[in-house]
């Protein structure tokens, strides 16, 4: 098996809240509707980590979003760091309820419900090395087909 098989559950492994579920879809929704940015789910990286949500724009731009569903589940988190390494930009997430003062003003911010999203705060641009960006785009080929095969072919 490869790191590229994706025996995992395709959008929901029973870790995350309502919250940040209905997050999630909202980001997703927004990314491609207004930046035309292809969404992938729970995106496992090399380094052992898994983004909340990796989103591809048309030009091959990296975009990963870290969602954040309450005070508790930032402030217990402290793995985010590790993301920033796979993409050009990096985002948190936050339900509207959540105080974005929370958020370290360095990194982007965006807020979004189950029905979409909005940019609160531009992140950075931090360009991604060819080696690194050519290596993500074939994982992320492989990770897209494996999960439209496996919605094909569930007894896989």
């Amino acid at each position: 098996m490869s790191q590229y098989d994706s025996n995992e559950p395709l959008l929901v492994d029973g870790r995350q809240s309502p919250t940040a579920l209905g997050v999630q879809r909202g980001v997703m929704r927004f990314l491609r509707s207004v930046h035309d940015m292809a969404c992938y789910a729970e995106v496992p990286l090399v380094n052992g980590r898994r983004a909340d949500v990796l989103a591809v724009g048309a030009r091959g731009e990296i975009w990963i979003v870290e969602i954040k569903s309450s005070l508790i589940d930032y402030r217990v988190d402290a793995k985010w760091p590790n993301y920033k390494d796979f993409c050009d930009r990096f985002f948190f997430c936050k339900p509207p309820e959540l105080d974005p003062g929370i958020f370290p003003f360095e990194e982007g911010l965006m807020v979004a419900d189950g029905h979409g999203g909005d940019i609160l705060r531009p992140a950075p641009l931090d360009t991604l090395a060819p080696a690194r960006r050519k290596a993500m785009m074939l994982k992320l080929a492989r990770l897209g087909a494996d999960r439209v095969h496996t919605l094909m072919d569930p007894g896989l």
